[in-house]
C-alpha cells in the first residue's frame, strides 16, 4: 500500500508549513543582520518550550524510529532502557551540568575543552566530533530515513536519500539554530502524535474490536519475552543488553556522553535564555522521553505478530505503517518525515557550529560575524553531500543499525565522559590526563573487543570507563599542573534547582521505578 492522493497532499502541506515557518520565526529584525549567536546559538533567548521539544526533536529521528523498532522487533521491550534511562540522565545534566555551562558562557564542547585543560585537546576532540556527526549520525539518519520513505512510497532508496538531505539542508540554512529549535515544537508535536496513531491503531488490530488495551493483552500474552526489560544470560539478545548491567553498567556512560556533552544535543541548552529556563526544558524533555518507548519501540514488538518473517528487523516500523487507512497514514507519514528533518537539521547546524567556531575562528579570529555566518552554512552544504555519498557504504549491510551506532560510538565515550566528569569536578585534572583518557578509551576499546569478543558491548563500555579515569588520574597526578591553562570558573556554581524542576524530578524518578517493577 502506497501513499494515495490525500496522503500526499497532507505530507506536502506538512513540507511547504514547515519550511514557511522555519524561514519566518528565524527572519532578521530590521537594521540587524545575523551574527554567530544569533546563528548558531538562536541569540541565547530559548524558552524552555523549546528547549526540551528541540531536544527530543534532535534526538529521535529514523535511527529511533527505524532502528530502535527494528530492535523491538528483534530484542523487544529491552531496548528501551536507552529511552527510560535518559529521561534519569536528563535530570543529572540540568542539576550539575548545565549550571557550569551556563556560567562560563560556553557555546561549543570543543571550547569547555580548551578553557579546562588546553588547545590539544579541544582539536583532538573537534576532529572526533565532526567525524562522528559526519560519518555515523547524518549518514544513519539519511540511509535509515530512506529505508521508510522507500518502503512506504516505493522511491528509489538513494533519490530518498538525496531528497532528505536537500530538504534538511534547505531548512535550516538560513535560520540557523532558531530555525530549527523555534518549529521543533510542531515536529515533536506531530511526531507524537503520529507515533501514537501508529501505536494505537496496531494494537487495536491486534485487539480485533476490543480495543487498544485489549490488544496490548494480547500482545503481551503471545510475546512475553518482548515484554522482558532486564534480559537473562540465555536470551539470544543478552550481548546487546546485558541484564543487570544495564542498570548499573555501561549505559549510564552511553546516555551521560550523549545527554551531557554531546554538541547537537547540549546546544539547545546552551543557547537558553537562563539557567532556570534551561533545567525546565530538560525537565520537559525527561517527561517525553518517558513517552518514546510506546512511539518507537512498541510498534517494533506489535509486527512480530502482524508481519511475522521480515526480511530485516528494520523493515518493522514502515511495514506498521503500511497498515494504516488513507489519510492517517499521510499524518504518520509526515510525523516520521518531521523527525527525520528535525533531527538531520540539528546535527547540520552542530556540525557548521564546531567547524566554525572551534577551527575557522580560531584561524582567522579577525573574521568579521557575517564571514562566520557564511562559512557556517558553506560548511553545513559540505556536510551533507558527505553524508549522502557515505550512507548506502556505511549503512546499507546492517540489519539493527541502532545497535551499530551504539556499540561504535562506544569505543569512544568512556573516554569523553572522563574527560568532561574530572574537567567539572576535578581541578586537578589536566591536558595530559585528558589526552591519556581520550586515546586510551579508543585503544582498550578495541582491545578488548578483539581479545574478549564475548564480552557485551555495554559492559565494556563500563570497563573502558573505569580504565580510562583511571589512566587520566594517575597520568595528571604524574605530570605537570597548569591552573594558568583553566579558565573554568567552578567557584560559587550554583547547583540549586527551583521547585519546578525538583517536583518533576521526582516524579520522572517515580514514574521510572514503576516502569521496571511492571516489566522487570
Amino acid at each position: 500500500m502506497g501513499l494515495g492522493t490525500l496522503d500526499i497532499a497532507i505530507v506536502l502541506a506538512y513540507l511547504a508549513g514547515i519550511f514557511i515557518l522555519a524561514q519566518w520565526v528565524s527572519r532578521e529584525k530590521a537594521g540587524h543582520q545575523k551574527d554567530a549567536q544569533d546563528y548558531f546559538l538562536a541569540g541565547r533567548s530559548l524558552p524552555w518550550w523549546a528547549i526540551g521539544a528541540s531536544l527530543i526533536a534532535a534526538n529521535i529521528s529514523a535511527e529511533q524510529i527505524i532502528g530502535m523498532s527494528g530492535s523491538g522487533y528483534a530484542i523487544g521491550l529491552a531496548i528501551a532502557s536507552y529511552e527510560w534511562m535518559a529521561a534519569a540522565t536528563l535530570l543529572i545534566v540540568g542539576k550539575w551540568f548545565l549550571p557550569v555551562f551556563l556560567r562560563n558562557g560556553i557555546y561549543t564542547m570543543p571550547q569547555f575543552l580548551e578553557q579546562r585543560y588546553g588547545s590539544r585537546i579541544r582539536t583532538l576532540m573537534a576532529v572526533f566530533w565532526l567525524g562522528l556527526y559526519v560519518f555515523v549520525n547524518v549518514t544513519s539518519i539519511l540511509w535509515l530515513g530512506a529505508i521508510a520513505v522507500s518502503q512506504v512510497t516505493g522511491m528509489d532508496q538513494m533519490l530518498a536519500v538525496v531528497l532528505i538531505g536537500v530538504f534538511a539542508l534547505l531548512y535550516q540554512l538560513y535560520g540557523g539554530l532558531k530555525a530549527v529549535a523555534l518549529t521543533d515544537i510542531v515536529q515533536v508535536t506531530l511526531l507524537v502524535l503520529g507515533g501514537l496513531l501508529v501505536a494505537g491503531l496496531t494494537l487495536n488490530q491486534l485487539g480485533e474490536g476490543a480495543g487498544i488495551l485489549a490488544g496490548f493483552h494480547r500482545l503481551r500474552e503471545a510475546q512475553p519475552g518482548h515484554f522482558e526489560m532486564i534480559l537473562d544470560k540465555d536470551n539470544p539478545f543478552y550481548k546487546d543488553l546485558p541484564g543487570i548491567g544495564v542498570l548499573v553498567g555501561g549505559m549510564w556512560i552511553m546516555n551521560i556522553s550523549y545527554w551531557g556533552f554531546n554538541q547537537y544535543i547540549i546546544q539547545r541548552a546552551l543557547a537558553a535564555k537562563d539557567i532556570a529556563e534551561a533545567q525546565k526544558g530538560v525537565l520537559f524533555a525527561a517527561f517525553l522521553k518517558l513517552l518514546m518507548p510506546v512511539i518507537v519501540v512498541l510498534p517494533g514488538i506489535a509486527a512480530v505478530m502482524l508481519a511475522p518473517g521480515l526480511d530485516k528487523p528494520d523493515q518493522a516500523y514502515p511495514t506498521m505503517m503500511r497498515l494504516l487507512p488513507t489519510g492517517i497514514l499521510g499524518l504518520v507519514f509526515a510525523a516520521l518525515v518531521a523527525a527525520i528533518v528535525a533531527s538531520l537539521a540539528s546535527k547540520i547546524n552542530s556540525i557548521a557550529t564546531i567547524f566554525t567556531l572551534d577551527f575557522y575562528a580560531k584561524m582567522k579570529p579577525l573574521a568579521d560575524q557575517q564571514k562566520l555566518v557564511r562559512v557556517g552554512r558553506i560548511t553545513a552544504i559540505v556536510a551533507v553531500l558527505l553524508g549522502i555519498l557515505a550512507a548506502k557504504p556505511l549503512l546499507g549491510s546492517f540489519d539493527q543499525a541502532f545497535q551499530y551506532i551504539q556499540e561504535y560510538t562506544g569505543f569512544f565515550t568512556p573516554g569523553i565522559v572522563v574527560i568532561f566528569v574530572l574537567g567539572l569536578f576535578w581541578k586537578r585534572a589536566n591536558e595530559a590526563g585528558a589526552l591519556a583518557a581520550a586515546i586510551g578509551s579508543f585503544v582498550l576499546s578495541i582491545v578488548l573487543k578483539l581479545a574478549w569478543p564475548e564480552l557485551p558491548f555495554i559492559d565494556r563500555v563500563g570497563l573502558v570507563f573505569l580504565l580510562a579515569l583511571a589512566l587520566a588520574v594517575v597520568v595528571s597526578l604524574l605530570t605537570r599542573h597548569a591552573p594558568e591553562k583553566d579558565i573554568i570558573d567552578t567557584r560559587n556554581v550554583d547547583y540549586s534547582t527551583g521547585t519546578v524542576f525538583n517536583i518533576g524530578g521526582i516524579a520522572v524518578l517515580a514514574i521510572l521505578a514503576a516502569l521496571y517493577a511492571l516489566f522487570w
